[in-house]
């Protein structure tokens, strides 16, 4: 773990892509192939492959204690510790600076993470930690901690581990991240790579693979220009995208985040009953009447772990199907667009029922065209439009311009800040993170938080002003005088007893700083009411 941590602080030490990429890919050669597979899972910020379900269950509260009492620092010193920091990694590094154990092995943290995982309980799952963190280094606790938080932040993304497998082993990068889409394990990709056989990797069903993304369009014209030739237009629903796997009778829903979806049970028996087996991509909606339901009745199903009797009938759901990646062996991600719908309508055939639809599509070819399915699209409560390339692959995990997205203009509201937070990574030690008010008469209702859209120099700036203007101080968060004014946009409103107001921004982001506007001037909550009743109206 010595030269890993090593590593990790060159490749943190600099910003330039080729160095990182240098530096990982000299270390990975310096290995054994297994050493190397196994230092290739924890670059990429795990502590075992993407594909498994196993998980560490050992969080920040069994960390701070094990910290605690292998440092002898009081809690008050380890809280500062950790502000100055803003990781665990961090703050362990320092908090135990004044120990010198033999160190641990990648061997040993393999071993380790293993019996962590495999404990039930968190005296057990504590006492292991505590007996891995005493022998290791400082820099060593600090990385093994950044593995177990899933919180690396060396400014290396799995796409440049994927680069240094390909460099150390004198292969194309390509044909890596093609074979560690396939394979979902980068330590599985990288023995392909040293062995020269990246050719034979296979896509795993039931083990979910990067979704392909669309840019955002302006406008209809923006899409007819760069679909000079004709598109396929689809509406854009708002659900939850979805990836189904298929095999015999067993069916899985896989989310953006990879995670399985479990709240669909309904789901399962159609896909099920179609035949072979396959990857569809696609998206839960509300459905009822030949219609989407909007996202705030759709949530109401989301996060619960045991099946409502009642609540799949109150809001029915679909998976609207609008693409196949893989069907009875065959890998379909180089394959056009229009040919993987051919095939997507056959399997669907006779199929369709209210559970599983295949996403209409239409060939357009002009701006005249999409402006008209745009707003079609809209009139049907949904929130806009694809456009896709017909001659497209399908490239996980990636955003380009073979899809466009352009939906409807999003609403923004004028909010004030009442509490802020510290960042994590290149932000720690800066507030960063902004919940926000509205106004409700005389007082002030919390109604989302925000972390995005702001320079570094604004970040920088605003940092300053509330540790100016500080109200209470709560260690990683501060209540501050209600006094910077933020616009902020999101996608819609939902009902939610989360924030005094009744109310929560989906997806919200800072457009601007509107220092020209006073906090008398914010947004109220009556017209929070009045946006969250017209999209129920609208859909």
């Amino acid at each position: 773990m010595r030269r890993f941590a090593e590593t990790c602080e060159r490749v943190v030490a600099t910003s330039k892509k080729t160095e990182k990429v240098r530096e990982v890919a000299g270390y990975l050669r310096s290995l054994p192939v297994e050493g190397a597979a196994t230092a290739g899972i924890f670059l990429t910020g795990r502590a075992f492959p993407r594909w498994e379900e196993r998980t560490l269950s050992a969080g920040g509260a069994l960390i701070w204690q094990a910290v605690g009492k292998l440092s002898g620092e009081s809690p008050e010193s380890l809280e500062a510790i950790y502000r100055k920091h803003g990781d665990l990694g961090g703050m362990a590094e320092e908090a135990l600076r004044r120990r010198t154990p033999a160190g641990v092995s990648l061997d040993e943290a393999v071993l380790a993470f293993q019996e962590i995982a495999g404990r039930r309980g968190p005296a057990a799952k504590l006492a292991l930690l505590e007996e891995l963190l005493a022998r290791a280094r400082p820099v060593e606790a600090k990385y093994l901690l950044k593995i177990m938080t899933g919180d690396l932040r060396i400014g290396l993304k799995e796409s440049l581990v994927e680069e240094a497998i390909a460099a150390a082993y004198g292969q194309s990068p390509n044909e890596v991240r093609r074979a560690n889409m396939f394979t979902g394990d980068i330590a599985a990709t990288l023995r392909l790579a040293a062995a020269g056989r990246l050719h034979e990797a296979r896509l795993r069903l039931f083990h979910p693979i990067g979704f392909m993304l669309a840019t955002p369009a302006e406008d209809s014209a923006a899409i007819a220009r760069e679909f000079p030739d004709g598109f396929l237009a689809e509406d854009k629903y708002d659900g939850i995208r979805a990836q189904a796997h298929k095999q015999g009778r067993s069916v899985k829903l896989f989310s953006r985040t990879l995670d399985e979806i479990v709240e669909f049970h309904e789901l399962h028996a159609p896909l099920a009953a179609l035949p072979g087996d396959f990857v569809m991509d696609g998206e839960v909606v509300g459905w009822r009447e030949g219609r989407a339901l909007p996202f705030t009745e759709l949530q109401q199903r989301l996060g619960r772990k045991q099946p409502d009797l009642w609540l799949p009938l109150e809001i029915p759901v679909c998976f609207m199907a609008f693409d196949l990646l893989f069907q009875d062996g065959d890998q379909l991600f180089d394959t056009p667009l229009i040919e993987r719908r051919r095939r997507l309508e056959a399997l669907l055939a006779g199929a369709e029922t209210q559970y599983l639809r295949a996403s209409p599509a239409r060939r357009l070819t002009s701006a005249e065209e999409a402006q008209a399915a745009w707003e079609a699209a809209l009139a049907r409560g949904n929130e806009g439009i694809m456009a896709k390339a017909p001659d497209s692959p399908y490239t996980p995990g990636r955003r380009g311009r073979h899809w466009l997205k352009w939906k409807q203009p999003m609403a923004t509201l004028d909010a004030v800040v009442t509490a802020v937070e510290y960042g994590h990574g290149k932000r720690r030690g800066l507030l960063s993170d902004y919940t926000f008010a509205v106004r409700d008469g005389t007082r002030l209702v919390n109604i989302g938080k925000a972390y995005s859209g702001l320079t570094d120099v604004e970040i920088h700036r605003l940092t300053e002003h509330f540790l100016s203007c500080t109200l209470e101080d709560e260690g990683f968060r501060r209540v501050v005088e209600p006094n910077v004014v933020l616009e902020v946009a999101f996608n819609n409103i939902q009902r939610s007893d989360r924030h005094a107001s009744g109310y929560a921004l989906r997806f919200p982001r800072i457009v601007r700083l509107r220092q020209d506007k006073p906090v008398a001037e914010i947004d109220t909550l009556e017209r929070v009411r009045e946006l969250y009743e017209s999209q129920a109206r609208s859909t």
